[in-house]
């Protein structure tokens, strides 16, 4: 008999309960849509490109204004297991926000295995002290401050909610307990401790003080990364700490991006109602 390692699941169990990627059907075509779109968007609106916040080649963020002066900002965190793809293959996404009057940045970070997991919390940490700090400089960062991530930048969005500079969070099917990906495939590149997982876990760490978030999911996702978003909104709510759940019917881990897109969309348009009360 194979040996249970997480709630009830063997690891091949886990390894198929974690692996979006296997999970719908049109991922790799969905993700070379972002790639060419996002390709066509950076190309017409190269102004204010790959701005270095830290000393590693992947610590640069790329900023997109919507020309109000003192707009909200909207921090956008790629996903990909914190090992794949980079903020440019999401470039795309931009469109929705800044039809609904926010500036955009999409923060790059070193992928594992060169960095800990811990190693890229701390990156996402300064570049939001960037934003706030040297943004102001290129026309942003004056107003309120959303930050948001899909997948594993949901659970980097999670990391900054205690900080002084962040409003706002949205973040889009992320993990919020590192532990399953620490006793799955996952980390073979991710090389988690314990420890580490422990000290990465959201969920694990409620501060006293957190900005509002909005955790959003769809319920066509694999059941466990609907649960992450469920019990991460619990554990909020069991201490007092504003959070909000947005299932989104039907939608899976990569067809939940169209809503961030669309102007129109329902994370666009949250991101917006965020952008403007936090509330």
């Amino acid at each position: 008999m194979s040996e249970i390692v997480w709630r009830g699941m063997t690891r091949a169990e886990l390894d198929r309960g974690y692996n979006n990627t296997d999970a719908v059907a049109d991922s790799g075509t969905r993700r070379d849509g972002w790639i060419a779109r996002s390709e066509q968007f950076r190309a017409a609106h190269p102004d204010a490109l790959d701005l270095a916040y830290g000393p590693r080649p992947r610590n640069k963020l790329d900023l997109f204004r919507c020309g109000t002066v003192k707009a909200p900002l909207f921090a956008f965190i790629h996903g990909g297991y914190w090992q794949r793809n980079a903020k440019e293959t999401f470039a795309c996404m931009a469109a929705g926000p800044l039809a609904n009057g926010m500036d955009v940045a999409f923060l790059g970070y070193t992928l594992a295995p060169e960095a800990t997991l811990p190693a890229i919390v701390a990156e996402i940490a300064e570049a939001v002290r960037w934003l706030r700090r040297e943004g102001p400089r290129h026309g942003v960062g004056q107003g309120r401050l959303v930050v948001s991530g899909w997948s594993a930048g949901g659970h980097l969005t999670a990391t900054t909610l205690a900080m002084d500079e962040v409003d706002a969070g949205l973040a889009i099917s992320g993990i919020y307990d590192v532990e399953p990906c620490r006793l799955n495939y996952l980390n073979d590149n991710l090389r988690l401790t314990a420890a580490e997982a422990a000290e990465t876990s959201p969920i694990l760490h409620l501060p006293k003080k957190s900005a509002p978030v909005v955790l959003a999911y769809g319920t066509g996702e694999l059941p466990e990364l609907q649960r992450q978003s469920v019990a991460y909104h619990e554990a909020r709510q069991a201490v007092g700490l504003p959070s909000e759940l947005l299932p989104l019917a039907g939608l899976n881990h990569f067809s939940i991006m169209d809503q961030l897109e669309a102007a129109d969309g329902s994370l666009a348009t949250t991101a917006a109602r965020l952008g403007r009360s936090g509330g």
